[in-house]
């Protein structure tokens, strides 16, 4: 199941705060922790393996307490997978146990190579002061690129960061400081969107001197990828719930992974669907 014996490993090491990927977890403190292998009890290994794992992990060095680490061993093709063997290795005083985690497969220069999300809850609870080493499978559709460099490697913790505004480079020059703050402000108290979720929300709506639409929104997207929008169909209703204007517009717009961007939508008057409106209340949707 896993490599045979090798005398050095390939990949480096990653390390976070527990903090940062379990909730109550304890600050980092300055101990040093040196783990102990642990092997999952429904996994099979020769002597020889078992012996390369106790000599690769004694070989380590050692964490600060409250500390999680994925140190990479090696990794390998095999058929249409890249299979990453490395240690998942845990400095608390407890066990640990992960749900699913996105990974990110990081080369020498710092570029992400590949991203997956795995069920990390697979490996169990890792007992405290612990490495348990585990194979991480990862398919070309995972892959940016197929080059993969043998060496200087390593397997890393997406750490999620706080949802955030996304301003297009003209919104930069002619919005004010003061604008920029409120809408930094509005994006950090608004629930974020659920995972892959993209959405829109309404933040102005009113009636121009040419009897057009015009209703500005933040398009939010919650995917870890950035998003481009070649065209987006939007509905707006006002208060009532009455459909006020539909319609189609072509953006070629980038909206950056984990973020919202304010964007304005011009609906031309032959468009609207009703000659008064009430915007006390209103939103804006994009149809499924």
């Amino acid at each position: 199941m896993f490599p045979f014996f090798k005398k050095k490993k390939q990949g480096e090491d990653s390390t976070v705060q527990a903090e940062q990927l379990f909730d109550g977890a304890s600050e980092q403190q300055d101990e040093d922790v040196h783990t102990t292998l642990s092997i999952h009890p429904l996994m099979s290994l020769t002597t020889e393996q078992k012996y390369y794992f106790q000599y690769v992990n004694n070989e380590l060095p050692p964490l600060k307490k409250n500390q999680v680490s994925l140190s990479g061993i090696e990794w390998k093709k095999e058929g249409d997978h890249y299979v990453v063997t490395a240690f998942v290795r845990n400095s608390l005083d407890q066990s640990i146990r992960f749900d699913h985690m996105p990974l990110l497969f990081i080369g020498p220069d710092g570029k992400v190579i590949g991203r997956k999300i795995f069920p990390m809850n697979e490996l169990g609870d890792i007992p405290p002061k612990s490495s348990r080493p585990w194979r991480f499978v990862f398919t070309t559709n995972d892959l940016y690129t197929e080059d993969i460099p043998e060496t200087g490697w390593k397997l890393a913790f997406e750490l999620k960061k706080p949802h955030q505004l996304d301003l297009e480079e003209s919104w930069q020059q002619h919005l004010k400081e003061e604008d920029k703050q409120k809408l930094e402000q509005l994006v950090r108290s608004l629930t974020p969107p659920k995972q892959g979720e993209v959405n829109v929300m309404g933040l102005q709506a009113l009636i121009n001197n040419e009897g057009n639409l015009v209703v500005t929104l933040l398009i939010r997207n919650g995917s870890g990828k950035n998003i481009t929008f070649e065209q987006m169909p939007l509905v707006v209703e006002d208060a009532s719930g009455d459909v006020v204007a539909r319609g189609a517009f072509t953006l070629n717009l980038e909206v950056k992974a984990n973020t919202s961007k304010p964007w304005t939508f011009i609906f031309p008057k032959s468009l609207l669907q009703k000659d008064e409106f009430d915007f006390s209340t209103w939103r804006a949707y994009i149809p499924q």
